[in-house]
């Protein structure tokens, strides 16, 4: 039997659904999406081992599920398997498909009400400020590698990845310390650390806690403050869903980005905006999410989609669909479904593309002639099935020394004191009294709190 480009094994019926994990999906994931067309508007899908769900890789379907929400909710409580307990308990599924009470598991007014303090609070974000501040940490991270001798870095793990953590940290108006566990906690979820959400709990609360004392003109006070009145664990809740589904993302597209434009195929003279618009087309950065529960049975194209199972969008395949490729160039340079559509759209597109050009543009602006060490084809990428992001991405560049800016950035806000703040899912127990001794030393200070100390010259 003869067998389709990035299909199953032959004799796939005994070999179960394709496979959207493991080395050989992130080898080529366009192949697979290329396979499962074949089959279809939608297939199904191995998300992760034991965890079927029904993939949308065309354009239309997927536009046509995620703009109408009176057939297709994202309540993850609806999802049949997981009631059954037909999936397994440490599935990485779960961390990204189970319910969190925040604006991208809700529906309804529950929804509205979530999504519309968060749009209103960051519609007050600056966008010369959020430039600048985005200007400083790319010029911090840079100036930690810059002058190593030999010229040469890795940009995932020294730039792309903590540079949307030290903007958002920022953004969030968080002092030093709380900063750094932000930051800890958020990428050890990312790595899967055990305990880190808890940590991340505990640096939210104590920052709510800190903007009920004294208010900041930051997203954690504009949230705390909208007429939505969310309560403080609605606020924490927020605040993770920003994180995750901010900074992993922006982590993403600036490294494809920057790999992009350095590769070999780049036109000279092509914008940076351009870059990141390609990758948002052609890499999206959020390959596979957004799932959906159908309220009914739904007919589409030749399957039927069970009420409650899940119906998960490739926003990779959607965008790369060829029946899109004879009139893509009359489209809109945002029409990709990067950022998503419908109610559950993305509330933080615009940012997003703001700090993405703003960080491959410092990065080209502060060391001229970085270049690649590896063709863009040849660079590897996480084999996941949720995002498409670059495992590493090797440069070089001639050494150089990059100082910290010569204005002074705002002060730190002041150290908050314990408080007790409203108990929810991330917050780890309270700690027990510890000895004035044990409390002496202090810990050594964190990726945010050596930032601010460089914007300080100190």
């Amino acid at each position: 039997m003869h067998q389709r480009p990035g299909g199953p094994p032959p004799g796939c019926p005994a070999h179960g659904n394709p496979q959207l994990y493991g080395p050989e999906f992130g080898s080529d994931p366009d192949a697979r999406y290329a396979y499962l067309r074949g089959l279809g508007p939608s297939a199904p899908v191995d998300i992760a081992p034991g965890v079927e769900v029904e993939l949308v890789t065309s354009y239309d379907a997927a536009l046509y599920i995620l703009q109408n929400p009176a057939s297709f909710v994202r309540d993850s409580r609806r999802w049949r398997a997981l009631n059954e307990g037909r999936v397994p308990e440490e599935s990485p599924a779960l961390p990204m498909m189970g319910y969190r009470p925040n604006a991208l598991f809700s529906d309804g007014a529950a929804h509205a009400r979530l999504r519309q303090a968060v749009t209103d609070s960051l519609a007050t974000v600056n966008e010369l400020q959020l430039v600048r501040q985005t200007q400083q940490s790319a010029e911090y991270l840079i100036s930690r590698f810059s002058s190593d001798r030999l010229g040469q870095a890795e940009l995932m793990a020294e730039y792309a990845q903590p540079l949307p953590l030290l903007v958002f940290s920022d953004l969030f108006g968080c002092p030093p310390e709380i900063g750094d566990r932000v930051i800890v906690g958020i990428s050890g979820i990312f790595d899967g650390t055990a305990g880190a959400d808890l940590v991340l709990g505990e640096a939210l609360g104590e920052l709510i806690a800190l903007k009920r004392r004294r208010p900041g003109a930051d997203l954690t006070t504009r949230l705390m403050e909208h007429p939505s009145q969310l309560t403080d664990e609605e606020v924490l809740h927020q605040l993770v869903t920003l994180l995750s589904g901010g900074t992993a993302p922006l982590s993403a597209t600036i490294g494809s980005s920057s790999a992009l434009i350095l590769g070999e195929e780049w036109q000279a003279g092509l914008p940076v905006e351009d870059a990141v618009t390609q990758v948002l087309w052609n890499y999206a950065p959020i390959a596979n999410y957004a799932a959906h529960y159908p309220t009914h049975d739904v007919e589409l194209g030749n399957r039927v989609l069970r009420a409650n199972d899940p119906v998960v969008i490739s926003f990779a395949a959607a965008n790369t669909d060829p029946r899109l490729a004879e009139h893509r160039e009359q489209l809109s340079a945002k029409a990709h479904l990067a950022f998503g559509a419908g109610p559950h759209a993305c509330p933080a597109k615009d940012p997003a593309f703001v700090i993405a050009v703003t960080a491959v543009e410092t990065l080209l602006n502060r060391l001229p002639d970085v270049e690649v060490r590896v063709p863009f084809k040849d660079l590897n990428w996480v084999p996941a099935p949720w995002s498409r992001s670059l495992v590493t991405l090797p440069v070089r560049f001639t050494p150089r020394a990059v100082a910290p800016p010569a204005a002074p950035a705002p002060e730190p806000q002041p150290q908050p004191q314990p408080q007790p703040v409203t108990p929810s899912p991330y917050r780890a127990a309270p700690h027990a009294s510890r000895p004035a001794a044990a409390n002496a030393s202090r810990p050594k200070p964190g990726l945010f709190s050596r930032f601010l100390a460089w914007t300080r010259g100190e």
